[in-house]
């Protein structure tokens, strides 16, 4: 074995051991948190009630300007525009439930 050979050996146990200590350099980070500030799941915000309520309503309410408002804002958060507040649900327009008040004094 020639003094070459010992050299070339000593190199690839440096290389060797320059790599087990990069991965275990790696490893012993912590894992960085892909959402910083993330709400618990069991508190839903109003805009994720919201989302679901319209997206239960079907392709025959999708010109619902409240429900075009929420998307909007969805769309706001995911690419990370500061929040605004949503537009207050307009009540549905239900005669009976007008003539129930008993307007003409009965």
């Amino acid at each position: 074995m020639g003094r070459s050979d010992i050299f070339r050996a000593l190199a690839i146990v440096a290389l060797i051991s320059v790599f087990i200590a990069t991965l275990a350099a790696i490893n012993r980070r912590p894992a960085p948190s892909a959402i910083p500030d993330a709400l618990p799941a069991s508190a839903p915000d109003d805009l994720s009630v919201e989302l679901r309520r319209c997206s239960a309503l079907g392709q025959q309410d999708a010109e619902d300007p409240h429900c075009q408002a929420v998307w909007e804002e969805n769309r706001r958060r995911f690419f990370g525009r500061p929040a605004r507040t949503l537009p207050p649900i307009a009540a549905p327009a239900n005669p009976a439930a007008t003539n129930s008040v008993g307007g003409d004094g009965r």
